[in-house]
């Protein structure tokens, strides 16, 4: 009796696709997770800068503009893949909006921006809340901000 041992071509070529269909998904939530962690920086860029403007504008009862020799001293804030933070507004409410770099960063998030904006809570304890808000896609925005 003859009896082999081994693979048959058809088995090898059902493995081989299993693992094509395996890699393809792996690839996908690779690149979103990166993103979104290159997403995650312009937030707290942004977050950073909070206190700073809360303060004067508690104070002010302004934005504070950048460079002008109040709380932020140099004209925009820059990161890794985060090409500038700016704060805007003037006598409304502070928005502080982060700009993703154009290179060097994941291409769904390229441009993209995230923004906190000011929002003065009515309330007895006189603190300011903060709405985040961003151009880029919902899946890569980090919890904070959905």
């Amino acid at each position: 009796m003859n009896t082999s041992r081994g693979f048959t071509l058809i088995e090898l070529m059902i493995v081989v696709a299993i693992i094509a269909i395996i890699s393809a998904l792996a690839i996908t939530v690779y690149s979103a997770s990166v993103a979104k962690s290159q997403l995650t920086e312009a937030i707290t860029i942004a977050d950073g800068l909070k206190t700073a403007v809360t303060e004067y504008q508690h104070e002010a009862g302004s934005c504070p503009v950048a460079g002008q020799g109040n709380v932020l001293s140099p004209t925009s804030y820059a990161g890794r893949f985060v090409a500038k933070a700016v704060v805007t507004g003037g006598t409304g409410p502070c928005v502080i909006t982060a700009t993703m770099k154009s290179t060097s960063v994941a291409s769904q998030i390229q441009g993209k921006t995230v923004s906190l904006t000011m929002i003065q809570n009515t309330g007895a304890n006189g603190m300011a809340m903060w709405k985040c808000t961003s151009t880029a896609a919902s899946i890569y925005l980090p919890a904070t901000c959905r």
